[in-house]
C-alpha cells in the first residue's frame, strides 16, 4: 500500500520525454520529501542481449564528489599489515582468524579487501563470498598490497558498475543535501566509465538502452545522455 507522502508525488512520470541530467535534478530533488537524506540513484538498462555473447560489466570508478555513505571494510592480510590496515580505516581486520568467521558466515562487513598472498585462502569461499558480491577481485582494486590506498579509495567515493542477469546497472551517486554541481560530477564520471567499458567490449548498437533517476523514496524519471553509449 502506498504511504500519503507517496501518494503526494508526480504520477506516470516514467511516460514523460527524457531530460538532460542537470535540468530533472532540481525535480527529483523536490520529490525527497522523507524524513532522512535520501540518495539519488541511476539505473541502466544496457543492451546485454547479443546473439554471440552477453554483456557482463563490471568496474569500480571513484566518485569525486563522495556517496555521502560510510562503509564497513574488512581487510585479510598477513600479522605484518594488521596495524596498516587499522590505521588505514579497515573496522575488521585479520588472517586466518577472520577467513574462519567468514567461512562460518560472519559477514559483518560491506566490503572486503585482500592481500594477494592471502587471496589464496579465501578464494575457498567463493560460495559465501560470491552470492553478496563480496568477493575481492584484483580488477577492483581489492585484491592488493597496497592496504592504505584500497581501504581509502573504498570510503571516499569508490563505487562498483555492476550489471545483473537482467541487464541492469543501479548505484548511487550522492545525497540529496550535495551541492548540484558535485551530483554533475559524479554522473559525469559514471558515464565517463561506461563510455570506457563500452570501448573494451564488441557489441552490435548501443551500449545503454534507458536510463533513469530516482531518489530513495521518489520516482523515476528518464533521463538524456549527455553522449551516445
Amino acid at each position: 500500500m502506498k504511504s500519503k507522502r507517496y501518494k503526494k508525488l508526480p504520477e506516470n512520470t516514467k511516460e514523460l520525454s527524457p531530460e538532460t541530467f542537470d535540468k530533472v535534478l532540481s525535480t527529483v530533488k523536490s520529490n525527497c520529501t522523507t524524513k532522512f537524506d535520501e540518495s539519488l540513484d541511476l539505473s541502466f538498462q544496457i543492451n546485454n542481449k547479443q546473439k554471440k555473447n552477453e554483456i557482463n560489466i563490471r568496474t569500480v570508478i571513484n566518485l569525486p564528489g563522495g556517496t555521502g555513505k560510510k562503509v564497513k571494510i574488512a581487510v585479510v592480510c598477513e600479522e605484518a599489515k594488521i596495524q596498516e590496515a587499522k590505521e588505514a580505516g579497515a573496522e575488521v581486520v585479520g588472517g586466518d582468524d577472520l577467513i574462519e568467521k567468514i567461512k562460518g558466515g560472519d559477514l559483518n562487513f560491506e566490503k572486503l579487501i585482500c592481500t594477494s598472498s592471502m587471496m589464496i585462502k579465501l578464494s575457498k569461499l567463493g560460495k559465501v563470498l560470491g552470492p553478496k558480491g563480496l568477493m575481492p577481485n584484483p580488477k577492483l582494486g581489492t585484491v592488493t598490497n597496497d592496504i592504505k590506498k584500497a581501504v581509502s579509495d573504498a570510503k571516499s567515493g569508490q563505487v562498483e558498475i555492476r550489471n545483473d542477469k537482467d541487464g541492469n546497472i543501479g548505484l548511487s551517486i550522492g545525497k540529496k543535501s550535495f551541492q548540484d554541481d558535485l551530483l554533475l560530477k559524479n554522473f559525469n564520471a559514471v558515464i565517463d566509465a561506461l563510455e570506457k567499458e563500452k570501448a573494451n567490449i564488441t557489441i552490435k548498437g548501443d551500449l545503454i538502452k534507458q536510463t533513469f533517476i530516482t531518489s530513495s523514496m521518489g520516482v523515476s524519471y528518464k533521463l538524456k545522455l549527455p553522449k551516445v553509449l
